[in-house]
C-alpha cells in the first residue's frame, strides 16, 4: 500500500521512469492501469484522474516523444472497455463476487452502499457523473447492472461521461501540467485533484447520514 501511495503522489516521476524504460510500450502500460482501475471491481484505489493529468503533461514535452492524441484515444477506450467489463461482472456474477471469500474482501459494502445511494438519487445520469468520482466510478457500473439497467442505456451515459472525463483531465494536464508552480508542487496538486474529485461523494455521504438521523 505504501508503494501505491508513493506511486500516486509522485506519479510524474514514476511516469518518466516508465517512459524511459519501456518507450512506446508505456502507452499499453497506462492503458492497462486505467482499464483495471475501471473494470476490476476489487481495485478501485488505482490512480485515475492524476494519471491522465500527469501523462498528458509529459506528452506536452517534445523530448519524451509522446502523443497526446494517442493518450486521449487509449484512455477513452480503456475507460469504456473497463466500465463494460465492470457492468458485465455486476450483471452475471455480482452477488457471487461479493460473497466470494477472497474477492469479497476487496469489495467494501460501505462503498457499494454509497454507490447504490448515488445511483438511486441521480438515476441514469449517475453513470455520467460517477466518472468524475474516484471509488464510486468503479462501483457505479457494477451497481447499475445489479439494478437491471439495460446495457444500451448504460453505455450511452457511460460514453458521455468517459469522453468528458478524459477531455477535462487530459486537457488540464496538457495545458497546465508544466507550469513551474505545478511542477514544483506536483504532489500537492495530485492531492488537490483527489480531494476535489471526492467532494461530491463526501457531500452525498453527509446528506445521506443526516437523513438517516432525522428519520
Amino acid at each position: 500500500m505504501q508503494t501505491l501511495i508513493d506511486f500516486v503522489l509522485h506519479i510524474d516521476e514514476h511516469l518518466v521512469t516508465i517512459v524511459n524504460n519501456f518507450g512506446n510500450y508505456s502507452y499499453l502500460i497506462l492503458f492497462a492501469i486505467i482499464f483495471i482501475e475501471t473494470g476490476a471491481v476489487i481495485l478501485p484505489f488505482l490512480p485515475g484522474d492524476s494519471l491522465l493529468f500527469a501523462a498528458t503533461a509529459l506528452s506536452a514535452k517534445p523530448e519524451y516523444g509522446l502523443n497526446v492524441w494517442a493518450f486521449i484515444i487509449l484512455f477513452s477506450l480503456a475507460a469504456l472497455l473497463g466500465d463494460s467489463l465492470n457492468f458485465f461482472l455486476g450483471k452475471h456474477v455480482g452477488m457471487a463476487l461479493r460473497k466470494h471469500p477472497f474477492f469479497g474482501k476487496f469489495i467494501s459494502d460501505e462503498k457499494m452502499d454509497e454507490a447504490q445511494q448515488f445511483f438511486e438519487k441521480h438515476g441514469n445520469i449517475s453513470i455520467t457523473l460517477a466518472r468524475f468520482m474516484p471509488i464510486i466510478r468503479t462501483f457505479a457500473p457494477f451497481v447499475a447492472a445489479g439494478a437491471n439497467m439495460p446495457y444500451r442505456s448504460f453505455i450511452r451515459y457511460n460514453i458521455v461521461g468517459n469522453f468528458a472525463w478524459v477531455a477535462v483531465c487530459c486537457g488540464a494536464g496538457y495545458f497546465f501540467g508544466n507550469i513551474p508552480f505545478v511542477k514544483e508542487h506536483f504532489s500537492l496538486v495530485v492531492i488537490g485533484i483527489i480531494v476535489v474529485s471526492l467532494i461530491p461523494a463526501i457531500i452525498s455521504f453527509i446528506k445521506s447520514k443526516s437523513k438517516k438521523q432525522v428519520n
